[in-house]
């Protein structure tokens, strides 16, 4: 082995004393490093060989290097440090904290120094085998979250960067995803949300102003409104609140996914993201209640406040197909011989009521056909169909007539049917 590399053992202690980064390593990568470590110490060739083959596998699945993963897991480690100083400056924290940060970077330098090539190294060396195993080694992105860390000559000198990291970015998931959704009391990542961008959305163009810039208000720090956007089927308010995400998340912005189910565990939910650095929509999508949805409670103390002052990092945005969000019927309205309650028609006005309880209603009425042609025309532009205008309205017309009707995601059906058509017809096939 080569003297100027640390130890196997050395590395094995360094992983064995972190204090704070210890979920660092127990990922499937840090834990195939380790026993790859383990094999080593043991000079078993085949355990060896097995053990190099499992972590080169595992890089090779998330194609990462060693040290991207290193770092990148650093970024996303939710430990007490990352935690405390998003809301405390590192002078303020324990200074036994800040101790115990400076020995993990020392600690985890010494892993991120390990090389694919020391390793393979070491496992021909052991397995006496004639050939090193492929060592595996990516470049790292010279334009990456963690930069500075790998620009860092002393890790322990950069327990203030990796502060100024966590206050904006924050750490665990928030920082890994920008898309989550409740689940079974936890929010799990999304890792490929709908790629949908605001530009794709035609013909609601004072809809998407006002709500562009209610969300501009809560990146700033200002109060902005719970919105309910409410309207025909396929005009676009499930797309248009995906679209924020692709806009602003790179400004801290976050969305959570709620389905109507799970609404009994939004007061919960807010209390969790009270007091993170990024800002938080709450996106329930088809919004309505049924008679006594226990629901229907969860969302009112949330959207009119309790005792408990309201996060001034989350709203929530609900879309609906109906102004009215609390479903009534004829015989709900009271009658003059009803005497099972004196005040019937207050407890009616109050479920009628419910949608005024949103800061900001943004209506999206259907789209008529010069707006559902414009959207047409655009999305064609976008995907880059060349034909005739004449022709493509007319196919466009078709389509609704046949469908689901004048709507943007009529039109977006229609162009990507379109689109595969041609394709096929320029590849010399016969789509039908």
């Amino acid at each position: 082995m080569s003297p100027s590399n640390p130890s196997i053992y050395v590395l094995q202690q360094k992983a064995a004393s972190l204090l704070l980064y210890q979920g660092v390593l127990r990922h499937p990568i840090g834990e195939a490093f380790l026993s790859l470590l383990d094999a080593l110490q043991t000079a078993n060739p085949i355990l060896c060989l097995q053990a190099y083959s499992h972590w080169f596998h595992q890089l090779a699945t998330t194609h990462q290097s060693w040290q991207d993963y290193l770092v990148n897991s650093i970024l996303w480690d939710d430990n007490p440090f990352s935690q405390q100083v998003q809301r405390t400056s590192v002078e303020d924290l324990p200074p036994v904290l800040v101790q115990a940060v400076t020995h993990d970077l020392q600690a985890l330098q010494a892993l991120y120094q390990c090389t694919g090539e020391q390793l393979s190294y070491w496992v021909q060396n052991l397995s006496k085998s004639i050939v090193a195993p492929v060592p595996w080694n990516l470049d790292i992105p010279l334009i990456c979250p963690g930069a500075f860390l790998h620009q860092q000559t002393r890790w322990e000198e950069g327990v203030i960067k990796l502060a100024v990291y966590y206050q904006q970015y924050g750490c665990g998931l928030f920082a890994r995803y920008r898309a989550l959704r409740w689940q079974d009391g936890e929010f799990i990542g999304i890792p490929n949300p709908d790629p949908v961008q605001i530009e794709e959305i035609i013909g609601y163009e004072s809809q998407k102003r006002a709500l562009i810039r209610n969300t501009e208000f809560l990146l700033a720090s200002h109060p902005a409104l719970h919105v309910l956007l409410y309207g025909s089927r396929g005009t676009g308010k499930s797309s248009l609140v995906k679209g924020l995400l692709n806009q602003f998340g790179e400004c801290g912005l976050r969305l959570v996914e709620l389905e109507k189910s799970h609404l009994n565990a939004l007061p919960e939910i807010v209390e969790r993201l009270r007091g993170v650095p990024q800002k938080f929509i709450i996106f329930v999508d088809d919004l309505s209640f049924e008679e006594d949805d226990e629901a229907f409670k969860s969302m009112k103390v949330v959207l009119e406040g309790s005792v408990t002052a309201k996060a001034p990092n989350v709203v929530v945005y609900a879309t609906s197909n109906r102004r009215h969000l609390v479903r009534e019927f004829f015989s709900d309205r009271p009658r003059p011989q009803d005497a099972s309650e004196i005040h019937y028609w207050d407890t009616v006005q109050e479920k009628l009521s419910f949608s005024d309880r949103f800061g900001l209603t943004l209506t999206f009425e259907p789209a008529n056909q010069d707006t559902y042609l414009q959207i047409v025309h655009h999305l064609a532009r976008q995907s880059q169909i060349n034909i005739n205008s004449a022709d493509l309205e007319f196919r466009a017309k078709q389509w609704a007539t046949r469908n689901n009707g004048r709507s943007g995601r009529t039109a977006k059906q229609f162009i990507e049917q379109l689109k595969a058509e041609l394709a096929m017809i320029n590849n010399g096939s016969n789509p039908y």
